[in-house]
């Protein structure tokens, strides 16, 4: 098991490092309460949201497609969904899919994002369970 999370957490830096953005996520997160968040742009109006969370005895890893659609004020402000899977891996194994609603904030004098999102999670192995919380805070560097 920790040749598992070795190796996971080998594959989750090696990705982290070809981010276009990269921060942190607090609030209620897989696999703990802060994890390492990182945003990766398919084209103009898709990305692969991405977290890495160790706490709580595991680790939790999330990878969300995130839809962006037209922003709210101006160019700074836009809103996304976006659906995708969610597993945590300590004592016990959790694989679900989890939804993905935000607000995110870029800053256009600096290289900043800031977002707020409500991510529920229907978790489907081990145990089955709706969790209806996941609130988040995401602070990330844009590259």
């Amino acid at each position: 098991m920790k040749k598992l999370l070795l190796v996971l957490a080998f594959i989750g830096a090696n990705q982290f490092a070809n981010a276009q953005e990269i921060g942190i996520r607090f609030g209620d997160v897989s696999g703990g309460d802060v994890a390492v968040d990182g945003i990766f742009s398919l084209d103009k109006f898709s990305r692969i949201h991405a977290n890495v969370s160790f706490g709580d005895g595991g680790v939790g890893l999330d990878a969300l497609w995130d839809f962006l659609y037209k922003p709210v004020d101006g160019e700074s402000l836009k809103w996304y969904v976006g659906v995708g899977p969610s597993m945590v891996i300590n004592d016990d194994f959790l694989l679900g899919a989890s939804g993905e609603i935000g607000l995110e904030y870029r800053f256009q004098e600096a290289p900043i994002a800031i977002g707020l999102d409500w991510r529920p999670t229907l978790w489907i192995l081990e145990e089955t369970d709706f969790h209806a919380g996941g609130f988040g805070l995401n602070v990330r560097y844009v590259f």
